[in-house]
């Protein structure tokens, strides 16, 4: 467990160079090296993922802290990573499936030009990456980043072939109606740091914390997530935008 640190920053970190790349280079790669970039990174993710599972299948939750980035009012908020048994899971079905999404991709964008071929593997991996920072936050902030960053890349994503209008407004109207369920996120959370003074989850969650909850504020902060939960899984009554995310490329569906 001494080199866990090692090995949690790593895990999104690839994604996320595959992004720099094929994003700031979609106008020179070819796009089979745009497309071994993209799968590549997605690949030593999955490999890191799954040293990471074994690592703490059978051990306790593992927080690590790089630094902090907010400091106000007595509220600290950090880079951190968490990796337990469901996080690491998350973890192998992220990068699994998400490397087998962008082997399929590979062979379904080959008519794509090489710019717009890049662009896309960018967006995908900006997606997988915000995802990863999603499930491996240690606190709300670092997960509503990583949820956010979910939203602009379905949005980008739905919007892919953005020359028709049709595909525009399909893109327009998944972002308007995660817009709602963000907000019920992030209401969420204020409520959270105005009674717990904290976001960190192991801090938040401490017998401690939820003595400070009343009846009235655990059933609040609850239906508060679950709207968020709802828009960004298109449940009722915000599903209304899922019919028409297909319009995007097909693999963005899976």
């Amino acid at each position: 467990m001494s080199n866990i640190s090692e090995l949690i920053w790593l895990v999104p970190l690839l994604p996320l160079i595959g992004f720099l790349i094929t994003g700031l280079g979609r106008n020179v790669l070819p796009k089979g090296v745009a497309g071994i970039i993209a799968c590549g990174t997605i690949l030593g993710s999955f490999a890191l993922s799954v040293a990471a599972f074994l690592m703490v299948k059978n051990g306790e939750p593992f927080m690590v802290k790089y630094f902090e980035f907010i400091r106000a009012a007595g509220l600290n908020v950090g880079m951190e990573f968490q990796i337990d048994q469901l996080s690491s899971l998350f973890l192998l079905i992220i990068t699994g499936v998400g490397f087998l999404i962008h082997v399929y991709s590979t062979s379904y964008m080959h008519d794509e030009s090489p710019k717009d071929f890049a662009k896309y593997f960018s967006y995908l991996n900006l997606f997988v990456f915000s995802m990863l920072l999603l499930v491996m936050g240690g606190n709300f902030v670092i997960m509503f980043i990583g949820w956010e960053g979910v939203g602009l890349c379905s949005y980008l994503l739905i919007g892919y072939w953005f020359k028709k209008p049709e595909y525009t407004a399909a893109a327009n109207k998944a972002f308007i109606m995660n817009r709602i369920g963000d907000l019920g996120f992030l209401l969420a959370i204020f409520w959270i740091i105005s009674k717990t003074g904290t976001t960190n989850f192991l801090e938040v969650f401490s017998a401690e914390s939820v003595k400070e909850l009343t009846q009235t504020d655990i059933t609040g902060i609850t239906l508060l997530l679950l709207l968020g939960a709802a828009g960004k899984s298109a449940q009722i009554p915000l599903y209304t935008w899922l019919p028409d995310a297909m319009a995007g490329p097909t693999p963005v569906s899976a």
